[in-house]
């Protein structure tokens, strides 16, 4: 295995143009903007952001599309990232203004710096946060802005002086010490984010601080990953097995999603065929997650609820239990009314911003 030291402005480089692809085996982008936010604060600090794993393979191995619009190239499909998605695909879309597409919906991960963040470690908490299923909610609710608490903007800018990043929020950004990352990262020079801070002559004492700020953050892509390269000679369920075990030693990843990487390994483009069955059930008003599809082939595959059992299980078996979940036993859509043959209520408050269901006994 090879490991090399890349800067973040070159990977970000290779996911945008296309030469480094999501195999099948990777789940969605899932990452909150909160946690976008932390992640630049720790590059910002110099601290410790973990190593990326890729391989490089020239086998035709099925692949999906990122979060991020990506450009057609030669070189597609040559190089597959297996560990560093969610935060890759934050920094390019930080670093180069793109939005992020989670189901269907496009949006920028706008994050603010503050010119007058305080030295030394940081004075705010990260907090712990669970494996969400999307960074976009409909109430926005990742933002660092205040709900209805009568909060003012002289209140907000004073509650969050000392941070140095945050979630973008309207309050903050009519504060002039308050910038936009990408805005930064985009731009050479300092003089329109010295202007917006109120900074206009060079003999204000702010200048060099600003100046120096800056500077530190535009760094940033000069942050150099550890990067483990794969084998070539490594066969895709070899590297599936090294992608199950590094996931499986964290929190990153659900059940379901490492039962679907051992089984999309073995049954090529299944993936597609499962949100296929996704996009139907949703144009019937009936949301149903991913892994409660995945738990459905195990259980008519193998006739218990596990997931253990997968990487033994045959895919002729693995085949059969879908066709069977699909076919009357519980998740096929009738051609008449189309309505899901599952009885399904409600399992919180209205309003209920993601749409969950929980199935209803018998």
């Amino acid at each position: 295995m090879q490991q090399q030291n890349i800067p973040i402005s070159t990977l970000v480089d290779m996911y945008k143009r296309g030469e480094l692809r999501l195999p099948e085996i990777q789940r969605q982008y899932v990452w909150r903007a909160t946690r976008v936010r932390d992640l630049l604060d720790s590059l910002y600090r110099g601290y410790p952001s973990g190593s990326i794993l890729m391989w490089e393979t020239d086998e035709p191995v099925p692949t999906r599309d990122g979060a991020i619009t990506q450009e057609t190239t030669a070189f597609a499909g040559r190089k597959l990232l297996l560990d560093g998605q969610q935060r890759l695909t934050s920094l390019t879309a930080v670093i180069n203004g793109d939005p992020v597409n989670v189901r269907g919906r496009k949006r920028p991960i706008d994050i603010l710096f503050n010119l007058e963040h305080r030295e030394g470690p940081p004075s705010e908490i990260t907090e712990v946060e669970g494996d969400e299923a999307s960074p976009i909610t409909p109430a926005d609710e990742d933002t660092d802005e205040p709900e209805e608490n009568g909060d003012t903007d002289s209140a907000v800018a004073e509650r969050f002086k000392h941070f140095t990043f945050v979630v973008a929020s309207r309050a903050l950004q009519a504060q002039p010490q308050w910038v936009s990352v990408s805005e930064v990262f985009k731009s050479s020079s300092d003089s329109a984010l010295l202007r917006k801070a109120g900074v206009i002559s060079l003999e204000d004492p702010r200048y060099q601080k600003y100046s120096e700020r800056l500077t530190k953050l535009r760094q940033v892509r000069n942050y150099n990953y550890v990067v483990h390269v794969l084998e070539r000679a490594m066969s895709y369920q070899e590297v599936t097995e090294i992608f199950v075990r590094v996931n499986s030693l964290g929190a990153k990843l659900r059940s379901s999603d490492l039962a679907l990487a051992q089984i999309t390994s073995r049954w090529p483009n299944l993936l597609k065929q499962l949100e296929a069955f996704q996009e139907e059930c949703e144009q019937s008003w009936f949301t149903i997650d991913l892994g409660q599809l995945v738990r459905a082939i195990v259980v008519f595959a193998t006739k218990q609820c596990l997931f253990h059992t997968v990487g033994k299980t045959t895919v002729a078996d693995l085949q059969r239990g879908w066709e069977e979940a699909k076919e009357g036993r519980g998740l096929r859509l009738t051609s008449s009314a189309r309505t899901p043959a599952l009885r399904t209520s409600r399992c919180c408050r209205p309003p209920c911003s993601s749409m969950c269901w929980r199935q209803s006994a018998g």
